[in-house]
C-alpha cells in the first residue's frame, strides 16, 4: 500500500464548541450545528471512520483492518481487533467540564475504559489555559468540600498555554480545558468520561449536564501535583511515550528536509504546520492519516514544516 490513507471527519456537537474549525482547518461544517469535536480516526461501533479517496474508498476503517489486517496494521495484528487510537480535533470556544478518565485498576468495577490521551496545543488565543492536576497540598477532603460549596477552583491547577505546547493526561489525571484552545487529541480508543464539576452550566438542550461525581472520585489520582505541558521546539521531540503510544513531533529544516519511517507498524501522520508529501502524496495541516505497516515512507517538505507521527500502538 503505496498511498496515506484519508479518513472523511464526524462531526460531534459540543455545548462548549463553535464553528472555528471551518476557518482554522478549512472544513465544511454541518450547518447550524456547534460543532466542537470532529472525530478524525474512530472505530467504535457507535462510530466508524470511513475512508476518503483511493483504492479503499468508502470501506470503514473496521473492513479496512479486517480485510487487510497485516499490511494496513503490520504481521500478527488481530484482524477482529478495533483500532487502538481515536483522534481528534477540539474546538473549544468555551470551558470543557472538569473530567476524569477511569485508570485501568478501576475501570472494569466502574463499568468503564480507561483513556489516556496528549493534547497537542495547535492554536491558541492568548491567555489560553488548561487544567491539569491538583494544586500543591489539596486533599480528597479539601476537593469534596469545594465541591459542595462551588470553590473549587482553589485547588485545582491552572496554567497558561501557547501553539506547539503537548502534555500528556493519563488516566485518573483530573482535568479541563479552557477556552479559546484549539487541540489534536491523540487518545486510547475509549470514550469513557466522568464529569465532576461543569460549572453551573447547562447543556445544548437546557438542563444541566449530568454528572459522575462517585465515579470521578474513585478514579482521580489524588497525588498528581501541578503537572505542566511541555515546549516542543526542535527536529524531533517525543510527546508521549507510554503503554497505550508514542506520539513523536518532527520538524523540517533545511538541513533536515526528510523523515524516514520504516515499514512493519500502522501508523498515524498529523501535520500541525504546513504540509507535507507522504511517498509524494500531500498531507496538509489538519489532515489525519494513516500510513499502512508493509511500506516504507519518506516524508518531505519545506523548511517549518511539522507533523506528529504516532506509533507503537500495536
Amino acid at each position: 500500500m503505496s498511498a496515506p490513507i484519508f479518513f472523511k471527519p464526524i462531526y460531534q456537537e459540543r455545548v462548549w464548541g463553535a464553528r472555528n474549525l471551518s476557518e482554522a482547518l478549512g472544513r465544511e461544517l454541518p450547518e447550524g450545528k456547534v460543532i466542537g469535536e470532529a472525530w478524525e480516526v474512530v472505530d467504535r461501533p457507535e462510530a466508524q471512520s470511513v475512508v476518503a479517496g483511493g483504492e479503499f474508498d468508502g470501506k470503514t476503517i473496521r473492513e479496512l483492518i479486517s480485510e487487510n489486517a497485516a499490511s494496513v496494521m503490520g504481521e500478527g495484528y488481530d484482524p477482529q481487533r478495533p483500532f487502538p487510537i481515536l483522534v481528534k480535533w477540539l474546538d473549544c470556544a468555551d470551558r470543557l467540564s472538569l473530567q476524569v478518565h477511569p485508570p485501568a485498576s478501576v475501570a472494569p468495577q466502574l463499568k468503564g475504559e480507561p483513556k489516556t490521551e496528549n493534547w497537542y496545543i495547535a492554536d491558541c488565543k492568548p491567555g489560553s489555559s488548561l487544567i491539569v492536576g491538583l494544586k500543591n497540598g489539596a486533599t480528597r477532603e479539601e476537593f469534596e468540600r469545594r465541591l459542595k460549596d462551588d470553590s473549587l477552583e482553589e485547588c485545582i491547577h491552572r496554567f497558561a498555554v501557547e501553539p506547539g505546547d503537548s502534555i500528556l493526561v493519563e488516566s485518573g489525571r483530573l482535568h479541563a480545558i479552557d477556552a479559546g484552545n484549539l487541540i489534536l487529541e491523540i487518545q486510547q480508543n475509549s470514550d469513557t468520561t466522568y464529569r465532576v464539576y461543569d460549572w453551573g452550566r447547562v447543556g445544548l438542550d437546557g438542563k444541566p449536564r449530568q454528572l459522575h461525581i462517585e465515579e470521578s472520585l474513585a478514579s482521580i489520582e489524588w497525588n498528581d501535583f501541578e503537572p505542566s505541558a511541555m515546549k516542543t521546539d526542535g527536529e524531533q521531540v517525543v510527546l508521549a511515550d507510554c503503554q497505550e503510544f508514542r506520539l513523536v513531533k518532527f520538524t523540517l529544516s533545511e538541513a533536515a528536509s526528510k523523515v524516514t519511517i520504516p515499514a512493519g507498524e500502522g501508523r498515524l501522520l498529523s501535520p500541525v504546520e504546513g504540509k507535507v508529501l507522504a511517498n509524494g502524496v500531500e498531507v496538509s495541516r489538519g489532515d489525519n492519516v494513516l500510513l499502512p505497516a508493509d511500506t516504507e515512507w519518506e516524508i518531505t517538505g519545506d523548511a517549518g514544516a511539522a507533523f506528529l507521527v504516532t506509533e507503537k500502538f500495536v
